[in-house]
């Protein structure tokens, strides 16, 4: 083989490896692209929760009121989390713009299956979020992604237990008020932490 030859050989396999290793730069791109999509997730999350924290306030229940606002202040810890783990990946952090959450609702019953509804589509985004770590083989992020895992399967539990609670109470205002005393009081949710909290990390 002429020296020409072995110069156009090696300069075909470096091109190659160039490709090879472009793929995952690329496919950590396309990770980092779905987790500031993501994002918005969060945040909406978190504006939604405020949102219905005002209105059980205004039905002057208090204790359900309190619960929605520390909810939503997680939503937005959450966002926090995954925007230091982009910084800190040298990755470009893209903030979502949040729409307007709705200003009322139905029924107290009514704005619970929409906490469940809106848990259950954080838990798949996250999902997807892991699959696709995984399957570019990012370590960092299944590890960060752990903890949402868990996360999640807290507050998938809360909200559950918390729309079992509120289809009892029915109708029946006097059991309404007392479930939300025990918002009040942090009670409410005593045994649902403690069932799961073995599951948390840190």
């Amino acid at each position: 083989m002429s020296h020409q030859n072995v110069w156009i050989d090696q300069r075909h396999h470096l091109a190659l490896a160039r490709c090879r290793n472009a793929v995952p730069a690329i496919a950590v791109k396309e990770l980092t692209s779905a987790i500031n999509q993501h994002l918005a997730a969060e945040f909406q999350a978190g504006h939604t929760y405020l949102a219905m924290s005002i209105w059980l306030r205004e039905k002057d229940l208090a204790g359900f009121s309190t619960y929605m606002h520390d909810k939503s202040q997680e939503e937005r810890d959450h966002a926090a989390r995954m925007i230091a783990y982009l910084v800190d990946s040298d990755e470009q952090v893209e903030l979502p713009t949040i729409e307007a959450p709705e200003r009322s609702w139905p029924s107290v019953q009514t704005l619970f299956d929409q906490v469940y509804d809106m848990e259950k589509g954080v838990t798949a985004s996250i999902n997807r979020l892991y699959a696709m770590a995984e399957t570019v083989g990012e370590r960092s992020a299944t590890a960060m992604l752990d903890w949402f895992v868990a996360e999640q399967l807290q507050e998938e539990a809360e909200a559950r237990f918390v729309r079992k609670r509120l289809r009892l109470a029915g109708d029946n205002s006097a059991a309404l008020l007392l479930l939300d005393q025990q918002f009040l009081e942090g009670t409410a949710l005593t045994h649902v932490k403690g069932g799961l909290s073995g599951t948390r990390g840190a």
